[in-house]
């Protein structure tokens, strides 16, 4: 199963940057190619963030591997990322 990301950021700005960057980084170390990541700029698809019950950006939902998780805020602390969305390995503990 590969996994799958959507990332919703506001407009082509630097936070933008580098929350791509912290989930394209963290997805390549955690799934290596087995991974996809949609990135919604809710300033062009305001709809799709409706949609989503986005009410802040950056806002990164996993939707696989189950179960469904959120992180919203700053993503560049890819170790705190990484357990929010559930992508640390059972025995692991979160720094």
């Amino acid at each position: 199963m590969k996994a799958s990301f959507q990332l919703f950021v506001a407009g082509d700005t630097q936070a933008s940057s580098r929350s791509v960057s912290s989930l394209r980084g963290l997805c390549a170390r955690v799934f290596g190619d087995a991974h996809e990541i949609q990135v919604i700029d809710v300033l062009e698809r305001p709809d799709l963030a409706d949609e989503a019950r986005i009410l802040a950006v950056p806002t990164v939902v996993k939707l696989a591997p189950p179960p469904q998780r959120r992180a919203i805020g700053d993503l560049s602390d890819t170790e705190r990322l990484a357990a929010a969305l559930d992508l640390l390995p059972p025995d692991t503990e979160p720094v």
